[in-house]
């Protein structure tokens, strides 16, 4: 199998691949880091595929945190260049924001924790969302306060109660404003680093979040996977 280049832009350590390195891996792809605050973020322009990550800034901080400015030119560049890109939370938002749509905090408040989302008709009609996979919902993690309209053209695959979650753009882009990514055995790192905002946060509650996390983790993981894998067949 010949080996392909993945660059991910990482905005925090332990906001990474998660589940998706493995299928990534098996798919042939060299996985390459760069994180955002500190990297030359130049090879995710030309790599064969690129995936942008969570953190926890909006796309609207340009002026307080520059590289988000670098992010949308590479967003905007490979979908001009329709090359492969996936955007996971603060990612899917940067590409909505280069695709020319607005990005802006939440009117129902911040998303934490596992929630159910459902798939729209044209999800389950795709080919990356196989019947016996998947009812109309699955229960997703969450973990973001911006949201954002859907950008002109792209594909609308699934929505939360309040919130878009999961877009495409053509065959080339795969966006989600939540975190299937997310490896179960890893949430007290979520927990820890992002303390501050929970405990700024009323509805904060760490004892259902664990909770649920073992109930729902595994499900996830395999569904992730599946998905990313049939997604990722295409190139």
């Amino acid at each position: 199998m010949k080996t392909k280049s993945c660059v991910v832009i990482r905005h925090l350590q332990f906001e990474d691949l998660g589940s998706f390195a493995e299928p990534l891996m098996a798919a042939g792809y060299q996985l390459q880091y760069l994180d955002a605050a500190m990297d030359d973020l130049t090879a995710a322009y030309q790599a064969d595929l690129t995936v942008i990550l969570g953190g926890p800034v909006g796309v609207y901080d340009t002026a307080l945190y520059p590289f988000l400015q670098t992010e949308l030119l590479i967003a905007k560049q490979r979908l001009a260049e329709q090359k492969p890109l996936v955007g996971v939370c603060l990612g899917s938002q940067l590409i909505a924001a280069a695709a020319g749509a607005a990005v802006y905090p939440g009117a129902y408040g911040k998303e934490i924790g596992w929630s159910p989302i459902r798939f729209t008709q044209a999800a389950l009609d795709t080919q990356l969302f196989a019947v016996e996979d998947v009812d109309a919902e699955i229960q997703m993690f969450h973990w973001h306060g911006d949201t954002f309209d859907l950008p002109a053209g792209a594909e609308l695959l699934a929505s939360s109660e309040s919130y878009k979650q999961i877009y495409r753009i053509g065959s080339q882009v795969l966006a989600f404003q939540c975190h299937p990514e997310l490896e179960g055995q890893r949430i007290e790192q979520w927990l820890l680093g992002h303390a501050a905002e929970l405990a700024a946060w009323p509805l904060a509650d760490l004892a259902k979040i664990r909770q649920d996390t073992k109930v729902y983790a595994p499900a996830l993981r395999q569904f992730s996977q599946q998905l990313l894998t049939r997604w990722l067949s295409q190139f």
